[in-house]
């Protein structure tokens, strides 16, 4: 099957683009002695999950949501760290995939939710598996690992007989606004320091803490030495985004992902093209708006994937996608050139600024090489 036959909007996976960064990070992290916990939140595909294991290196999976653990399971893969906060409506949940021989593991940031996971344990006479989580560039959750806290809720954990205490995980999320290689670097440094630094704080109160999970693309790619550390989690390198791309962690060829749109109308008087990728195709994310370059919704490619530089969709609404010229002006003859070379139902991929959010809009992918349909993939959506 062509992609010219398929119905629009939907998406595509480049396989071999895939593979080449799959293979990029799993090499890396591998020469530094240390291996990789791909989150899956970004695909929630099982056969990209199968490509991934097939690349190497690998010691578990990540995944954002019970529902990905539940679907993970189901289809094989019994290790896996559940990388939200826990909260009391999801024990039962999380407690069912364990007495099935799931090796979930849950996170935490506070006394108060510790002590409501170690009641509910001992009154059900069940199991959990807990890292606490740590804040390392006051990007969102997380324990300070230079607080009183942080040994408080270790002690907790430790000392209670039906929780199995495992470590610290964090998640660099700062770095996605380290637009320079030398300030990924040193958020890189930072992340592990301050996680090895967390887990020897613990350890110095006789508390075993074995694993020290970090992780963020573009820090995973920074750094250069992971002493001390057990895993490295990270989930858009699979197939990256124009938001990585603006921070110069991948190029724009190395974009695995795009949304393929058919053109369905013109305004020539305003040189805008109309396309049936809007919003709710390409996702409301706009994560390129604060870097040097916006890419408004998403940049254009040819069907054949070959980027038309001075193209992007900017502006969309619910259905449609607005493609007009970078610069919007009508003095730009080679941009009006890529523009005009569209007809009625041709059809083109936009590459997306996050590649999370808009593989969250689709039940399917279709993975392609070139023009032709190789496959069509599936992922699990929900909560």
């Amino acid at each position: 099957m062509n992609i010219n036959e398929l119905n629009t909007p939907c998406l595509l996976i480049d396989q071999q683009k895939m593979r080449h960064n799959i293979a990029r990070l799993s090499t890396h992290i591998e020469g530094l002695a240390c291996k990789i916990r791909p989150h899956v939140k970004t695909h929630k595909s099982i056969e990209i999950t199968q490509e991934i294991i097939a690349g190497g290196n690998v010691s578990g999976i990540t995944v954002s949501t019970i529902k990905e653990a539940q679907h993970f399971f189901a289809n094989g893969f019994s290790d896996i760290l559940y990388a939200v906060g826990i909260v009391p409506n999801k024990f039962a949940q999380v407690r069912a995939l364990r007495e099935q021989g799931c090796d979930i593991k849950v996170i935490l940031d506070s006394l108060e939710a510790a002590i409501l996971l170690i009641d509910y344990a001992r009154q059900n006479s069940c199991w959990f598996s807990v890292l606490i989580e740590l804040d390392v560039d006051n990007h969102r959750a997380g324990v300070n690992p230079s607080s009183d806290d942080l040994i408080e809720i270790a002690k907790a954990l430790a000392c209670a007989a039906n929780i199995d205490f495992l470590g610290v995980m964090t998640h660099a999320g700062g770095s996605y606004q380290c637009a320079t290689l030398d300030t990924q670097k040193a958020l890189a440094t930072q992340e592990r320091d301050l996680a090895v630094f967390a887990a020897e704080r613990i350890r110095k109160h006789q508390i075993p803490c074995p694993v020290v999970s970090i992780g963020s693309t573009p820090t995973a790619f920074a750094i250069d030495d992971l002493s001390g550390v057990t895993e490295v989690r990270a989930g858009v390198y699979v197939l990256f985004d124009l938001v990585m791309s603006g921070l110069g962690v991948c190029n724009e060829t190395d974009i695995a992902i795009s949304v393929l749109g058919s053109v369905i109308g013109f305004q020539k008087q305003k040189q805008h093209v109309l396309i049936d990728a809007g919003w709710m195709a390409m996702s409301r994310d706009r994560g390129t708006s604060g870097q040097a370059v916006d890419q408004g919704y998403g940049v254009i490619c040819n069907h054949r994937g070959e980027i038309q530089s001075g193209l992007i969709i900017h502006s969309a609404n619910q259905e449609h996608g607005i493609v007009g010229t970078r610069s919007q002006t009508l003095s730009n003859e080679q941009e009006l050139k890529q523009l005009n070379q569209f007809n009625i139902g041709d059809v083109l991929r936009v590459l997306p600024n996050h590649a999370c959010a808009t593989a969250a809009q689709y039940e399917t992918y279709y993975l392609v090489s070139g023009t032709e349909v190789l496959a069509q993939l599936h992922s699990v959506n929900g909560w």
